[in-house]
């Protein structure tokens, strides 16, 4: 997983990634988030607040921010955001009652002044549920097109079982290897 896209980076001086993981409640950022640290995610619980995991391997530190996405929490996110590098967004596709609300919360991050230019993934996670919008379609009804002013992507995955993750990562090492050049 994680680790192969860090063996890609090896041998290039020791660098420090600030990645807030953002979505509404239930869309599976904690899953994600503990997929990405090769740890069990046969249970997860709502966040409540925040968590933060760091990843060091070959000369690199990833700090991953997963804050929770409940309405009471939203309003916090922006105190999170400065020195972002990367902002990871997650999206539950199966759900698409709030794909209109999930639409307007990225659409109000993305017009903050601390996140210009700041790259942005968008897990278009629970791909596999049978009711999962595919991501094309996801990326559609966001307007993710419309994004002049960074670089973004969008990625079909499903955190519980990690389909999908990976080619997230590779894209973000992408980023990273662009951004040095």
């Amino acid at each position: 997983g994680l680790l192969s896209v860090i063996q890609k980076l090896k041998g290039s001086p020791e660098q420090e990634l600030r990645i807030v993981l953002l979505g509404l409640d239930n869309a599976g950022k904690t899953t994600l988030l503990k997929r990405l640290a090769s740890e069990e995610v046969s249970t997860i619980t709502p966040t409540q607040g925040f968590n933060i995991k760091s990843v060091h391997s070959h000369g690199l530190k990833l700090n991953v921010w997963d804050i929770g996405g409940q309405r009471s929490i939203r309003p916090y996110w922006k105190k999170y955001l400065g020195s972002t590098d990367l902002l990871i967004y997650v999206i539950d596709s199966a759900d698409q009652k709030r794909f209109e609300e999930t639409g307007q919360e990225l659409a109000e991050l993305t017009e903050d002044e601390s996140l210009t230019g700041v790259p942005l993934l968008v897990f278009a996670n629970k791909q596999d549920l049978v009711t999962a919008a595919p991501a094309a379609e996801i990326a559609e009804g966001l307007s993710l097109h419309t994004y002049r002013d960074r670089e973004w992507q969008i990625q079909a995955c499903s955190a519980l079982s990690g389909e999908g993750v990976q080619d997230g990562m590779n894209w973000i090492s992408s980023q990273i290897i662009n951004r040095k050049k």
